[in-house]
């Protein structure tokens, strides 16, 4: 395994510390978990799961979801 440095704000390292503590795993341990979550690929491409799981009785399915989202959010991303 290599070792690696970081540097924490001690506010930071202390909370850390406690989750750690609380966990009843050492800090590195903690961190290691933390990491391969943070490295892990997503599952999907982010897709929502439960899209297309009902009829509409419109034309619009859930294979127009992507779509239908970017349309609809545009304006969100601005604010």
């Amino acid at each position: 395994m290599q070792r690696i440095t970081i540097s924490l704000p001690e506010e930071e390292a202390e909370v850390l510390r406690r989750a750690a503590r609380r966990r009843g795993v050492s800090v590195s341990a903690l961190v290691r978990e933390a990491i391969s979550h943070a490295l892990a690929p997503a599952t999907g491409s982010g897709s929502l799961p439960f899209v297309g799981l009902g009829r509409s009785g419109t034309r619009t399915t859930g294979r127009d979801a992507e779509a239908v989202l970017a349309r609809e959010w545009a304006g969100d991303r601005d604010r």
